[in-house]
């Protein structure tokens, strides 16, 4: 392709991820977006287009058979933008200035999609060895929904994947994985008039955080990830009036999470050590809570799943990282930072869960992401942008010589479980 013409397709991508922009779409709500997107691939020419009862969007440019397909992972959701006054430019505006794109989404995901979808169009009249399946998913903002039930119901799953979450052009590989857990204490209400009358579980909160305290500073620790880290972040009574006691008191435990780690067996690490240091108290009893979730798509359809995300991490030496790392230092023209992400990603499904080589390249800076300041630096896209379609080759060729995708047992859920303080 000329030089002359890729500037036009990567101007194209660019007008289309203002588009996207444009169209607010938090989780839950991505219809609209999901059909703008499905409309692009149309006009493009993308073999196939179509989208699940999840509401994510796929698209196919069929290869030769050759080799494995590749997927291109990004999704359609953003969080919530706030004030607009604390934006320097509207948030749904998408607007171009300073050498920006600005906006919510405008590099998580919006941009780094768009480009994703114009890298794949390239290969339409030239079909790659084996098939390209550019995924748009749902709900990733809120555990990553779509891409589970995406990889869940797959009739084949691919052979490799390229996620578009922001990495600032270094070569990603992994991140540590994110569940919520909850604990209860339970007790008997009363008139707060007559606290006699009650067992307070409120009286036995300092106890239960000191245990959490002590067991979150014992969480293992991975030279690549970093540290697991188990925080209470929410808590939580009812009933919620001042002037009665209330029979529940519920905590809320944000975990990071290093790749292997089983929810049922934390639940019952958890139960065993709050058991173990918490004393017994009459009429108040102590609950660990697995994680579950109901999530509503746009299309009508509600599944309830546990609110895991899977850490993963691929090996340096593994083929798909390999071939990725010489294709971009081949098209920067420097050698790509090979890490992990902070922050977690839909990998957490393809490559924690079912054993997908995943990797992820895309610009954007991790610190503009969840902000007021959200925008994507345009020429750092446009490297991107000319590193994609070399990087998709690359990998899909990895692919072919690489080990054979290798799908992780998940374990079932607990049921809630008393931690023994009578």
């Amino acid at each position: 392709m000329s030089a002359a013409c890729r500037d036009a397709w990567f101007d194209r991508a660019i007008e289309f991820a203002a588009d996207l922009i444009r169209i607010p779409s938090l989780p839950g709500e991505e219809g609209a977006v999901a059909r703008r997107i499905v409309s692009e691939l149309e006009r493009l020419g993308f073999d196939e287009a179509w989208i699940d009862r999840a509401g994510n969007v796929t698209g196919r440019i069929r290869g030769t058979g050759s080799a494995p397909a590749v997927m291109l992972a990004s999704h359609m959701d953003v969080v919530d933008a706030g004030d607009d006054d604390g934006w320097e430019h509207p948030p749904h505006a998408g607007v171009l200035a300073d050498g920006y794109l600005h906006g919510r989404g405008a590099m998580d995901l919006k941009g780094p999609l768009a480009l994703q979808v114009y890298a794949a169009a390239q290969f339409i009249d030239r079909p790659p060895p084996g098939d390209l399946v550019l995924v748009c998913s749902v709900y990733e903002e809120k555990g990553g929904w779509g891409m589970m039930h995406w990889m869940d119901t797959a009739a084949s799953r691919p052979g490799a994947v390229i996620l578009a979450e922001a990495t600032g052009g270094d070569l990603c590989i992994g991140h540590r994985g994110h569940a919520e857990l909850a604990v209860e204490i339970r007790g008997r209400a009363a008139h707060a008039s007559a606290p006699e009358r009650g067992c307070n579980p409120v009286l036995l909160l300092p106890d239960v955080l000191s245990a959490l305290a002590e067991l979150s500073s014992r969480q293992q620790g991975d030279p690549v990830l970093g540290r697991a880290t188990l925080t209470p972040t929410v808590v939580e009574t009812w009933p919620r009036s001042g002037n009665v006691i209330p029979d529940r008191v519920r905590i809320t435990l944000d975990m990071r999470v290093l790749p292997g780690w089983e929810e049922a067996r934390a639940v019952e690490e958890l139960r065993a050590h709050l058991s173990a240091r918490v004393a017994p108290t009459d009429g108040v009893r102590v609950v660990v809570i697995p994680g579950l979730v109901t999530h509503r798509a746009w299309t009508g359809w509600e599944d309830e799943h546990s609110n895991f995300t899977p850490g993963f991490l691929m090996d340096d030496d593994h083929p798909v990282v390999r071939a990725a790392s010489a294709a971009l230092r081949q098209a920067l023209g420097a050698t790509p930072a090979v890490r992990p992400w902070k922050f977690g990603t839909d990998g957490g499904h393809t490559c924690g869960t079912h054993g997908v080589p995943t990797i992820g390249f895309a610009p954007g800076s991790e610190a503009l992401a969840h902000t007021n300041r959200e925008r994507l630096e345009l020429a750092g896209a446009r490297a991107a942008f000319d590193a994609y379609p070399a990087l998709i080759r690359a990998v899909q060729q990895a692919a072919a010589a690489a080990p054979a995708p290798r799908r992780v047992s998940v374990p079932a859920l607990a049921a809630p479980v008393a931690a023994g303080v009578a």
